[in-house]
């Protein structure tokens, strides 16, 4: 349970070793870069200490503090991202990743959801990360990105990415330039990922084709408007 004290919102998370604790601390990099609102933290081995305060309001607490600890809290409530409890999953060397992101009122309540798929296109992992107040946008690109680093550190060399928003697979094909300087950030990550794989393609196709992981934003989404 987050605590209000010396005027911050604080929180330890205890996790099963350092490399757990690490991954942890990257989704929550992404989530608060999406939010624009960054934590202080304090890391020591499987041990992870979150303060959450707004310099701009005098280091004081404010509801972007608390959403951004309903996001953080998020994270660790979607079964395959519980850091706790992840086990290495064997990948094969060439997959399918499906993408997506979606924002209940562009900006507003936002999450990403990836799906990866063998090539005979049986299921090999999913996710939903609730993203906290940020763009459709943001979500798609964060969606990618999400997808791409699970993808790689279990060993994919071979990704085929399917993702409805014509905007981010044009960007990243370089067909479209990347006009929105909030996105550049990521979008030079995601160009430093790529280039950790043998090969990466991107293909736009209908929203109909990426329900599974258009499901996946959907269900963060609703779990985290269900917190109190």
């Amino acid at each position: 349970m987050w605590q209000e004290t010396n005027n911050a919102l604080y929180k330890e998370f205890i996790f099963k070793d350092f490399k757990a604790a690490f991954d942890f601390m990257a989704q929550v990099a992404a989530v608060a870069e999406a939010q624009r609102h960054h934590p202080r933290w304090a890391n020591e081995w499987n041990k992870v200490e979150i303060w959450l305060t707004t310099h701009s309001a005098g280091s004081h607490v404010t509801d972007k503090d608390h959403e951004l600890a309903r996001a953080i809290d998020a994270l660790l409530e979607t079964e395959d991202t519980v850091v706790d409890k992840k086990q290495e999953i064997l990948m094969p060397k060439e997959v399918k990743l499906f993408a997506d992101g979606g924002s209940r009122g562009n900006p507003g309540p936002s999450a990403s959801g990836y799906v990866i798929l063998d090539m005979e296109d049986n299921l090999v992992k999913k996710s939903g990360i609730y993203l906290g107040i940020t763009t459709n946008n943001q979500a798609e690109y964060q969606a990618l990105k999400f997808g791409l680093e699970d993808a790689l550190k279990n060993g994919v060399r071979e990704v085929q990415v399917f993702m409805d928003s014509m905007l981010v697979v044009n960007q990243m094909k370089g067909i479209f330039k990347v006009k929105n300087r909030d996105l550049w950030p990521i979008h030079e990550a995601i160009k430093e990922l790529v280039q950790q794989f043998k090969q990466v393609s991107f293909t736009h196709v209908p929203r109909e084709f990426n329900k599974l992981a258009d499901a996946e934003v959907n269900e963060a989404l609703d779990a985290a408007k269900e917190q109190p």
